[in-house]
């Protein structure tokens, strides 16, 4: 039974995570999409270029894994007691900055070797060195951490059936591109690729 597509990135207990940087490519070329979709001519492309953004974007946001390279800043208000921060979407991997931010606007970036991080694992953990971190004195968003997230920076490392995924779903979507009230409605085959992520809910 098909359902429809999630409207949001996010959990709502993370309110403040939001993309800076990337991806500088698809994960699916337009001469790859154009031959998957058979069409010979370049009337189209300005379309199917659209299409294949949309369906990465979908996939993403379908399975809370981010495809290729992007950078992501999180913002929280307090370090976790645990000193565990989970992230929601995978896979990290690296933090790229970190910075505390006062009420006045004003910032200290932190040190990087206060966190460590296990980036394959789901969802994602940073562990955070408490005896070494400020106490930030901002109640909202004081705390800002900017983390590379994706599998890696070309296609070829993207997991196959995400890849698959994308390519149907653009299928799927040029299919029904004049028809804007089936396309909430993903085929079996497209959510059963994309299952085996969605198994880690935060």
């Amino acid at each position: 039974m098909a359902r429809r597509a999630p409207q949001s990135y996010l959990p709502a207990e993370i309110p403040m995570c939001e993309r800076i940087d990337g991806p500088s490519a698809e994960p699916l070329g337009l001469a790859e999409a154009k031959a998957f979709l058979r069409l010979d001519t370049d009337a189209q492309d300005g379309v199917v270029a659209a299409l294949i953004a949309a369906a990465r974007q979908w996939v993403e946001s379908e399975t809370r894994r981010i495809l290729l390279s992007q950078t992501w800043r999180f913002s929280r208000d307090a370090w976790p007691p645990s000193g565990l921060i989970a992230v929601p979407l995978a896979p990290v991997r690296a933090v790229l900055a970190a910075r505390m931010v006062a009420e006045d606007g004003t910032t200290q970036d932190l040190p990087l070797d206060l966190f460590t991080f296990a980036g394959a694992r789901l969802p994602p953990l940073i562990a955070v060195d408490l005896a070494r971190a400020p106490v930030p004195t901002r109640r909202l968003g004081g705390i800002v951490l900017e983390l590379q997230l994706g599998y890696g920076a070309t296609p070829a490392e993207v997991p196959a059936d995400l890849l698959q995924a994308v390519r149907q779903l653009v299928a799927f979507l040029h299919e029904h591109r004049d028809e804007p009230g089936d396309q909430g409605r993903m085929p079996d085959s497209i959510l059963a690729l994309l299952r085996p992520y969605r198994s880690v809910r935060l």
